[in-house]
C-alpha cells in the first residue's frame, strides 16, 4: 500500500502536470477556433449543468468513511450490502438527474436570460441535453471511483484519469480544425466518460472482485449515510454558488462575451485548485483509517500530516501564484486568448490569491469528513455563499467579470482565511499555530524571487515569445533554488534529491 501511495502521488502530479500542459496548449486553440461568443456559451451551459452534480447528494464522499468502518470490522457481508446500497443509490440518482436536466432544458430563456440571441438559446438547449447525459453517467462512475480509492488502487485510478485527460484534446482538436463547434466537443467528452465508466466497472468487479449484494440492504445505515452526506451536499451547493453562479449572473447582466472572459479566469483558477487537491485526495483513505482507529495521538497525526502536505502545496502553488502575477497578463492576452480577454487577468487574481489559504489546507477538509465534523464548515460556507450572491450582483453590473470575482474573493477571505482556521484549532484540535509556524518558516525563500518579480514587472518588456519564455525560465530557476536552500527542511530536501536520483537512474 505504501508503494501504491507513493506511486499515486507521483502519478497524480504527472496527471496534473500533463493536464496543465494540455490546457495551456489546447485551450488557447479552442478559444480562438470557437470565438468569444461560442466559448462564452460553452462556459455558461457547462456551468449551469454542473449543478446537476448535486444529485450525488454528497454520497460519494460518505462512501470512504463508511467503507473504512466496515473494513475495520472485517465484515464482508456488511461491505457487500454497503456496496450494493451505494451502487443502487447512484443509479437512482443518475435517473433523477436525467429527468431534472431534460425538464430544465425546455426553458432556456428563463435559465440563461434575455441577453442571448435565439440561435444562442437553441444551441444552449442542445448543449444542455448532451451535458445532462454526461453528468448522469459521471454520477454512476463516481461511486466506482470511490470504491477504487477506498481500496487504495491509486496507480490504476491515476492512469485512467491521465488517459481521459489526454484523449479529450486528442479527439477534439481535429474536429475543431474541421469546423465543428460546441456540440461535437461535448459529444466527444460524453463518449470518454462512458469509456471511463466501463473501465472502472470492469476493474471493480473483475480485478478487485468487490463483494456486492442487493439483498438485506441496511436502511438504518442509509439513514446514517444520509445524515452524514447532508452537509457534504451543502458543501457542494456552496462550491457551485461560489464557482459557477457568477457565470449565470453575468449572462443576465452582461451576456455571453463577459461570461467568456470570466470563463478564462475560471479555467486558470481551476488549474490551481486541481494541483492542490491532487495530493490531498490521495491521503483520504489514510485519514479515514486514522479516524476509524480513534487513537489518542490521532489529532497530533492530523496536525503533522496537514503541516507536511500544506508546506509542499504552499511551495508548489507559490511558484504558480507568483509566476501568474508576473507573467499572467501577457500570457492571457498574447498566448491563451487575445486582447478581448484582458480583464480575465484581474478576475483570475481575485479568484486565485484568496484561494491559496484553503488550497494549502485541503487535508483539513478530509479530516472533517473522516471525523464527521464537517457540519460547521457547511453552515459557515452556506452563509458566505448567500452573501457572495448579494455582493456579486451589483459588482457584476458595475465592473463585469472583475466585479463578479471580487464578490467571490471577499467571501473566501472571511470564510477560509479566518473562520475555518479558528474551527480547525478550537474544535478539531489541529494545532493551527504549529501549521502557520511551519508555513512561516518558508518565507525567507520567497524573498529573492519576490524581488526579481518586482524588477521584471517594472523593467522588462516582453516583445517576443522567446524573451518571455527565457524570463519565465530565469524566474523559475531562481524560485526553485531559493525555495530549496531557504524553505525546504532536511526531509523535503531528501525527497527532492530522491526524485532527481530516481529520474537519472531511469533507462
Amino acid at each position: 500500500m505504501k508503494n501504491q501511495l507513493k506511486a499515486g502521488i507521483l502519478l497524480s502530479y504527472a496527471t496534473t502536470g500533463i493536464s496543465i500542459f494540455i490546457q495551456l496548449v489546447y485551450m488557447p486553440v479552442m478559444i480562438r477556433l470557437l470565438g468569444q461568443s461560442e466559448f462564452g456559451l460553452y462556459s455558461l451551459v457547462s456551468g449551469v449543468v454542473s449543478y446537476l452534480s448535486l444529485f450525488s447528494l454528497g454520497f460519494t464522499g460518505a462512501y470512504l468513511r463508511f467503507f473504512a468502518r466496515e473494513n475495520q470490522k472485517n465484515d464482508r457481508e456488511g461491505l457487500a450490502a454497503l456496496n450494493g446500497m451505494f451502487i443502487l443509490l447512484f443509479l437512482l440518482l443518475s435517473c433523477a438527474a436525467l429527468i431534472c436536466g431534460f425538464t430544465l432544458s425546455c426553458f432556456p430563456r428563463q435559465i440563461f436570460g434575455t441577453k442571448l440571441s435565439g440561435a444562442e438559446l437553441q444551441e444552449a438547449r442542445i448543449l444542455m441535453m448532451i451535458l445532462v447525459v454526461n453528468t448522469a453517467i459521471c454520477l454512476v462512475s463516481g461511486i466506482f471511483d470511490s470504491i477504487v480509492s477506498a481500496y487504495e488502487q491509486f496507480v490504476f485510478q491515476r492512469v485512467v484519469s491521465l488517459a481521459a485527460t489526454v484523449m479529450n484534446p486528442f479527439l477534439c482538436l481535429p474536429l475543431l480544425l474541421l469546423g465543428y463547434g460546441n456540440v461535437m466537443l461535448v459529444v466527444v467528452s460524453t463518449c470518454i466518460v462512458v469509456g471511463k465508466l466501463a473501465i472502472n466497472v470492469w476493474f471493480c468487479f473483475w480485478k478487485l472482485k468487490i463483494p456486492v449484494s442487493f439483498r438485506n440492504l441496511q436502511f438504518s445505515v442509509l439513514k446514517e449515510v444520509g445524515i452524514f452526506s447532508f452537509f457534504l451536499l451543502l458543501n457542494m451547493i456552496i462550491d457551485q454558488i461560489n464557482w459557477n453562479v457568477d457565470k449565470l449572473i453575468l449572462s443576465h447582466t452582461n451576456g455571453t462575451r463577459e461570461v467568456a472572459v470570466y470563463g478564462v479566469a475560471s479555467q486558470i483558477n481551476a488549474l490551481f485548485m486541481t494541483f492542490s487537491t491532487t495530493i490531498s485526495s490521495v491521503f483520504s483513505p489514510r485519514i479515514n483509517r486514522i479516524a476509524a482507529e480513534n487513537s489518542v495521538n490521532s489529532r497530533r497525526e492530523f496536525t503533522i500530516l496537514m503541516s507536511k502536505v500544506g508546506r509542499i502545496q504552499w511551495m508548489i502553488l507559490g511558484l504558480m501564484a507568483m509566476g501568474f502575477v508576473i507573467f499572467g497578463k501577457f500570457f492571457i492576452v498574447n498566448i491563451y486568448a487575445d486582447d478581448g480577454y484582458g480583464d480575465a487577468y484581474w478576475a483570475a487574481l481575485f479568484l486565485v490569491l484568496p484561494a491559496l489559504v484553503p488550497l494549502i489546507q485541503n487535508i483539513g477538509i478530509e479530516v472533517q469528513r473522516a471525523l464527521n465534523r464537517h457540519q460547521f464548515r457547511s453552515i459557515i460556507y452556506f452563509i458566505m455563499a448567500i452573501i457572495n450572491i448579494f455582493m456579486t450582483i451589483p459588482l457584476a453590473e458595475k465592473f463585469g467579470c472583475v466585479g463578479a470575482a471580487m464578490g467571490t474573493a471577499i467571501s473566501l477571505v472571511f470564510a477560509n482565511g479566518i473562520i475555518m482556521n479558528v474551527f480547525y484549532h478550537k474544535a478539531l484540535k489541529i494545532d493551527m499555530l504549529y501549521f502557520w509556524k511551519e508555513i512561516g518558516k518558508t518565507l525567507p525563500g520567497f524573498l529573492a524571487p519576490a524581488i526579481l518579480g518586482v524588477w521584471i514587472i517594472r523593467s522588462v518588456f516582453f516583445d517576443s515569445l522567446m524573451k518571455y519564455a527565457a524570463w519565465i525560465a530565469v524566474f523559475s530557476l531562481v524560485y526553485c533554488l531559493s525555495i530549496y536552500c531557504f524553505c525546504c527542511n532536511k526531509q523535503e530536501q531528501a525527497l527532492v534529491l530522491g526524485l532527481i536520483r530516481r529520474k537519472k537512474n531511469e533507462p
